[in-house]
């Protein structure tokens, strides 16, 4: 997965800079029944809004032909918080 997104890296964060993504960060989905997928977590600008958002993970989800996820800090719950932080990694 790791070589999968380098070799993307420049696409997706001239992604994200279309979305107005800043501190874009990846992980993966522990769930071993959920291989295909991959989470990200960004900020998003001052004055963007979840159109943005998903605008971002429609283009990322066309460029990399798999299931994505695109969380903000702000909207991670509780639960979750904790380890996506955790395991998060700049990209």
């Amino acid at each position: 997965m790791k070589r999968f997104l380098q070799k993307n890296r420049e696409k997706i964060l001239q992604l994200a800079y279309k979305h107005g993504a800043s501190d874009v960060r990846v992980f993966d989905n522990p769930n071993p029944d959920h291989q295909n997928q991959i989470g990200f977590l960004v900020n998003l600008d001052q004055g963007r809004t979840l159109l943005d958002q998903g605008g971002l993970l429609m283009d990322l989800q066309e460029l990399l032909n798999c299931e994505v996820y695109v969380f903000t800090e702000k909207g991670l719950k509780d639960d979750y918080r904790k380890r996506i932080l955790k395991q998060a990694v700049v990209l």
